[in-house]
């Protein structure tokens, strides 16, 4: 639908342009750029968004074009880029940089002019001459150099007959250096200026004016820039490069040179890096991005691929549909933009009003200086030009809408904090007002709702059969399979404490299922068409099947030398608070509705569960599709569904503080306007007066709370499976006792700053180091002031899960390293990490092997050695020189191991490039011809000192490259 628009626009030659506009401050500005375009001719409609700094504009193509809608904007002062373009981000910085260092530099002068102004008016200083051309110094200073931008802005709108807060300021600040200038002595020409113009009060108004005009703009740039950067990461999605076939070759080529009918290669592992069709293999690919499914398709010819999809487990060879702007990915990033320029409800009503208030401030300005400069005729008295030049320049003062242009991004601020403390990423300023209106929320089944991973939540058998044999014998099966379904199987008999058999003669039939002979038995494991084919009766288990397919299961039949032997159900589980949120948003009369690619049954089943009683075949969470973060005006860090009422009560505070903002702004500027005319105030009174607007906007959008502390703590904290001993997991510190947290659930070093600020609120918190990498928090705390159970409860609180202790089962050992369960039990087997001796006391199962972090530092460390090619003995002893370093239950012991990593990794980049050097040198004869050495006797090394040597080394060298080429089964 939204494509057929556009394309009916085209056709009427009606096209739109999306822009980044930097240089906005407040709605002045987005005002000003909207006068300013729509004044030109061919354009049809203009949006400007303050808080993404972006301006969607349609034009007619046959009256005007880009490169002139773009002069204009030039022209009024702004600076413009292009959205597709990573850089813009980069330039948004520099300008931060730019206007801080302004605000620096100007407010160091306005806090010595503060200081120089009240010491004369409390008597402790006498005005002396040069006091009044130091002040003369400083307003030249701060409004020439520092206020420059705004100078050129204020001349770019008045050019083109647009009023704004930038021509008001100009104005109010000239005036005032002319009436300081009047009263500025010149004793060597026997001048000692006007009587009634104090030069140092005149010249501070427009050192205050300008610091205040800059706060002001350094603000909102500073919400803006902490605004996400939403394109960007969405369009890094794609790779930069495409793996092209020409002529039987292949060839890296930049992405934007990519043609539509190309055909493009990728391998296993690789980000597909455009939309196409399959024209030849077969291969499973993650298309999470767009889907959210936790669970690959199968692709063979003929299906469509999307771009910035992962392709896994086959090579695949594309052929090109789409290029260019015509991408999805493009498409995606093009909409967002759009949807992000729209302003919303109280935006556009202050830019109305706001649209009359600077006109009207002037007109009252000029009007109180002929009132007050020919007035008195009218009565027989002097034409009193000190009183009109004061209530003109006091006028201009008290109007200039500091207040006004900070009310919205103060009260966001504030919001947006609040809402970071909680777990809560508010990404525009629209979003607190919309969230005020919500009457419906639309929520995404996986990775919103659900978990957004599969796992096993059922094992049943038929007949004869024992269900741990059925589950034990399916994951021996698929232990040798890449299909994230098996995972799920192995890691769910792992969990069960069930030993895994190895699997023998393994064959896969893409799309069906696998068989294999596992303890001397043939067993096969998937879909009921896939049995059915290979002769197995599977009417014993069909009762079983429908009924899990009733819950939205997957289910997966298993068959043992010919017989049905079981059913295994596989499912996204539901969050454990998604139904208590789900209540609170119905207790708030907001109907929530479930939203999904999934098929009608499984959706049907999961909006049962959660009390959902509309779902269709969002708000996004941290783990859930990127393009739905993407696209996001507002992101819940973690997991925890329970923001979602959060986040709506803070986007209502938030509305309410903004609302509130503007009335104090429009009261001051209400009653101190008129009051000015008089020519009864002073234009320092005027200042002081405006500098209070603005302290009560402060106090009002950074004062109150939402949320108190405890009320705060009443989230659920759900009870942990497993306690480590209380000797284990308090290691002794400097400052006290030290806990270490595994916290799978991060995903970024925001997520780590968020877990840090909320600790930070705990009384007896020390210090806080969090690893991205290895997605652990340790913190340092007084066991007299808190606890174990009271930190732990704060990160719950956030709705990350976490392992206390740092103890892990093996899932979520292979979660932390990167590893599958089968590299770890391969690791296990050939003697480089030892087994596991702890366990979680499961009376049925044996007990769950648990991994400490020592053990975990091992993992990673041998990952990263067999990504580097090394040997297995060479691993070994690397670990056994680790270990004599420092012992593994040392808290340094993973550092040491990193360190010994980047050594042994220096040492063959050395060795590498000596190997080239050498080889290039002695494969080259006299003539410079290559030539290959016959062996021994050939002469290419009797000039060697050592020959035996030599070979002994370069044989040893071929030996290694033989050995590190080799993979074990568990490499990943």
């Amino acid at each position: 639908m939204a494509e057929a628009i556009a394309q009916q626009a085209r056709d009427r030659g009606i096209e739109s342009l999306q822009l980044k506009i930097g240089g906005m401050s407040c709605s002045f500005c987005t005002n000003a750029i909207e006068r300013g375009l729509r004044r030109e001719k061919g354009i049809e409609e203009v949006h400007v968004s303050l808080a993404h700094e972006e301006a969607l504009v349609r034009f007619r193509s046959d009256e005007t074009d880009e490169t002139r809608i773009k002069d204009t904007l030039r022209a009024l002062g702004f600076i413009v880029r292009d959205p597709r373009k990573v850089g813009g981000f980069d330039e948004q910085l520099d300008l931060k940089r730019k206007e801080r260092n302004d605000l620096i530099s100007a407010a160091s002068l306005a806090l010595l002019m503060f200081c120089a102004m009240a010491a004369m008016w409390l008597g402790l200083w006498q005005m002396q001459d040069w006091h009044a051309w130091t002040a003369w110094a400083f307003a030249t200073y701060t409004f020439g150099w520092n206020g420059r931008r705004i100078i050129r802005m204020a001349w770019g709108a008045a050019w083109r007959g647009i009023t704004n807060q930038h021509v008001l300021l100009s104005v109010g600040a000239i005036g005032a250096y002319i009436g300081g200038l009047l009263g500025a002595p010149l004793p060597f020409l026997g001048w000692y200026g006007f009587v009634g113009f104090p030069p140092v009060d005149f010249f501070g108004v427009v050192v205050f004016l300008t610091t205040y005009h800059l706060l002001s703009g350094y603000v909102s740039l500073v919400v803006r820039t902490k605004a996400s950067e939403s394109v960007r990461r969405l369009l890094e999605m794609q790779p930069p490069t495409a793996r092209v076939v020409r002529d039987g070759r292949e060839e890296d080529v930049a992405i934007d040179e990519v043609a539509i009918d190309d055909r493009v290669r990728v391998r296993p592992g690789d980000r597909i890096p455009v939309d196409g069709t399959v024209e030849d293999g077969t291969s499973a690919v993650d298309q999470s991005i767009v889907t959210g499914e936790p669970i690959p398709e199968e692709k063979k010819q003929g299906d469509e691929v999307i771009g910035g999809s992962v392709n896994q487990t086959g090579t695949l060879l594309i052929r090109v549909t789409r290029t260019g702007e015509d991408s999805f990915l493009r498409q995606v990033a093009r909409h967002v933009e759009e949807a992000k320029a729209m302003k919303p409800g109280i935006i556009v009503l202050v830019d109305r009003v706001l649209l009359y208030y600077v006109p009207a401030v002037l007109g009252i300005s000029a009007a109180a200086l002929l009132f007050w400069g020919f007035a008195p005729l009218a009565w027989g008295g002097a034409m009193q030009w000190v009183t009109a030049i004061y209530a003109a320049v006091t006028v201009l003062v008290m109007g200039y809408p500091c207040a006004l242009g900070m009310a919205t991004p103060l009260a966001l601020i504030r919001g947006g904090g609040m809402a970071a403390e909680r777990g809560i990423l508010m990404r525009s300023g629209e979003a607190f007002q919309i969230l005020k209106d919500i009457t419906h929320v639309v929520l995404d089944k996986t990775g919103t709702l659900t978990e957004g991973k599969p796992r096993l939540v059922a094992a049943e058998a038929v007949g004869d059969f024992g269900r741990d044999e059925v589950l034990r014998l399916a994951a021996g099966t698929e232990s040798a399979s890449e299909h994230p379904l098996a995972s799920a199987i192995v890691d769910g008999a792992v969990e069960q404490g069930l030993e895994i058999p190895q699997a023998r003669d393994f064959q896969a039939t893409a799309g069906q299922g696998v068989e294999a002979t596992v303890a001397g038995r043939r067993v096969l494991v998937g879909t009921t068409r896939f049995l059915r084919a290979s002769g197995v009766d599977v009417a014993p288990a069909e009762e079983m099947l429908d009924r899990h397919e009733a819950q939205a299961h997957t289910a997966v039949l298993v068959a043992v030398d010919g017989v049905v032997a079981g059913v295994l159900a596989i499912a996204d589980a539901v969050k454990p608070d998604a139904r208590d949120a789900i209540a609170e948003l119905k207790g708030r009369g907001i109907t929530p509705v479930m939203l999904t690619g999934d098929n009608e049954r499984t959706a049907r089943a999961v909006a049962g569960q959660v009390g959902i009683e509309e779902a269709h075949v969002g708000i996004a969470i941290g783990a859930g599709t990127d393009i739905a973060i993407e696209s996001s005006d507002v992101v819940l860090i973690g997991e925890r569904l329970g923001a979602v009422p959060e986040a709506i009560t803070i986007g209502g505070m938030s509305y309410r503080k903004t609302v509130q903002n503007l009335w104090l702004a429009f009261f001051f500027n209400g009653v101190g306007v008129p009051l000015a005319a008089t020519g009864v105030v002073h234009p320092s009174w005027a200042m002081a007066a405006m500098a209070a607007s603005v302290t009560l906007v402060l106090a009002n959008s950074f004062g109150g709370q939402v949320f108190t502390r405890g009320k705060a703590r009443t989230d659920h904290v759900p009870e942990h499976p497993r306690q480590a001993p209380e000797e284990s997991r308090n290691t002794p510190d400097t400052n006290g006792s030290e806990l270490r947290l595994s916290v799978p659930s991060i995903h970024c070093q925001g997520c780590i700053e968020t877990i840090e600020a909320n600790l930070r609120l705990e009384p007896g918190i020390g210090r806080i180091e969090g690893d991205e990498k290895s997605k652990t928090i340790r913190v340092a705390y007084d066991a007299a002031d808190t606890s174990p159970g009271t930190i732990e409860a704060a990160v719950t609180r956030l709705g990350h899960r976490h392992s206390t202790g740092g103890l892990y089962s093996i899932g979520e050992a292979a979660e932390a390293t990167g590893l599958s369960v089968k590299a770890i039990r391969h690791y296990e087997e050939v003697g480089l990490i030892p087994r596991p001796r702890r366990h979680d006391g499961n009376a049925r199962t044996g007990g769950n092997r648990l991994y400490t972090e020592s053990e975990l530092a091992r993992l990673r460390f041998v990952r990263q050695a067999r990504h580097l090619d090394l040997g297995l003995d060479e691993i070994r002893r690397l670990l056994e020189i680790a270990e004599e370093t420092c012992p593994s239950r040392h808290p340094d012991y993973r550092r040491i191991l990193t360190g010994h990593l980047e050594t042994v990794t220096r040492r063959i980049d050395q060795l590498s490039d000596l190997q080239t050097k050498l080889t290039t040198l002695l494969s080259k004869d006299g003539s410079g011809r290559v030539r290959r050495c016959s062996g021994d006797g050939c002469g290419c090394l009797d000039a060697d000192p050592a020959p035996g040597r030599k070979r002994a080394g370069r044989e040893a060298n071929a030996g290694g490259t033989r050995q590190r080429k080799g993979r074990d089964p568990g490499s990943p």
